[in-house]
């Protein structure tokens, strides 16, 4: 597992231009996008930072901040060179006792790509999840090129 500088990662996210960020329309498209490829009814972009995960972009019922010790893309982001499925939350370890997987609706499947910066400090991650598990992949590739294009719009100075 790659180290993450945690204190590095933070000042990142702290350049980050959030505000103009949020419900960008470009952003908002890639969400939903994903959550088309996945076949899932959640599709998200997330900002990692001290203690929350704020979502940006998002089609679906999901709460807009939760916080970061529950938070799906917040383990995610520990490997940014790799893409994290989880099939079945339930089943996972890292996640079975987890509130939004033993609270209703419950999380299932998530599949979350990190999204990093030019430096390589992971920022967030592009993410699908459901209710249901999956036992089939969506398509990574098709995900991974989105997260791509989010980066490059999440990255770029306004």
């Amino acid at each position: 597992m790659i180290a993450v500088d945690e204190t590095a990662r933070q000042a990142a996210v702290d350049r980050l231009d959030l505000p103009s960020k949020r419900w960008d329309e470009r952003l908002q498209r890639i969400a939903e996008r994903a959550a088309d490829i996945a076949k899932t009814p959640i599709g998200a972009i997330s900002v990692v930072d001290r203690a929350r995960q704020w979502m940006i972009a998002k089609r679906g019922p999901v709460d807009d901040e939760v916080p970061r010790a529950l938070s799906f893309c917040a383990t995610a982001i520990q490997r940014p060179g790799e893409t994290m499925v989880v099939p079945d939350a339930a089943l996972d370890p890292r996640f079975a006792s987890n509130p939004f997987v033993t609270g209703s609706p419950p999380i299932r499947f998530y599949v979350g790509i990190p999204l990093v910066d030019r430096a390589g400090y992971p920022l967030g991650a592009l993410c699908v999840v459901d209710h249901e598990p999956h036992h089939q992949l969506p398509d990574l590739y098709d995900l991974s090129a989105l997260a791509r294009e989010a980066e490059r719009i999440f990255t770029r100075p306004n």
